[in-house]
């Protein structure tokens, strides 16, 4: 009986992994931190740009937000890999999609393998930038047709975004810092007054 107990508690140990429990200040900041993030993407995308120019929202985003306001202190959603790792991935794909047009069965694996290597290469790794690679030639017809001004529009514009609205929300209370490691937005925070908590 002992050790099917114990041997319970260690499964659920995996389950219910310390680090996937959230305060709820921690869920508060991430959920305001997205909504911002994406809904200004989105807002964009709906109001300012005509339908034609309707390419503004990758999904891709979606799974960014989960890293630079969901666990602002992973490696994985610096502001560099952010930034760098859509851009890497973005041109790898393209490229990708450049050589072999209309060979999904080659383009898909290959943008997204390439890119995972090109992110380490640059020390830019993140996720959601193989996504970005696998939009560029899985995408509709209109992000094909954008070739490398995918990489610009809607890539390293809606990453821009992301990143202002992260180092915004992510540094609003002092229980946060973004990015991790923050000298320099601590030394910000002191010199207009703010106490940081320890």
């Amino acid at each position: 009986m002992k050790k099917h107990l114990t041997r319970g508690y260690r499964i659920s140990k995996y389950v219910v992994y310390k680090e996937t429990l959230v305060n709820t200040t921690e869920k508060f900041w991430s959920f305001l931190g997205s909504v911002i993030g994406i809904g200004l993407i989105a807002f964009i995308q709906d109001k300012l740009l005509t339908t034609n120019d309707n390419v503004f929202l990758i999904g891709s985003f979606g799974a960014s937000c989960v890293l630079v306001y969901g666990i602002i202190e992973s490696p994985l959603a610096q502001p560099r890999n952010l930034v760098g790792g859509h851009v890497v991935s973005a041109i790898i794909g393209v490229t990708v999609f450049k050589l072999c047009p209309d060979v999904i069965w080659l383009t898909a694996p290959l943008a997204v393998s390439l890119s995972i290597i090109g992110m380490q290469y640059t020390k830019t790794l993140h996720p959601p930038g193989g996504a970005t690679a696998l939009i560029a030639v899985s995408g509709s017809a209109k992000i094909k047709a954008l070739g490398y001004f995918y990489v610009l529009y809607p890539v390293l514009a809606g990453v821009t975004i992301l990143l202002i609205v992260a180092l915004v929300f992510n540094n609003l209370t002092s229980k946060r810092s973004y990015p991790a490691g923050g000298r320099l937005l601590r030394l910000l925070k002191r010199r207009a007054g703010f106490k940081r908590a320890r």
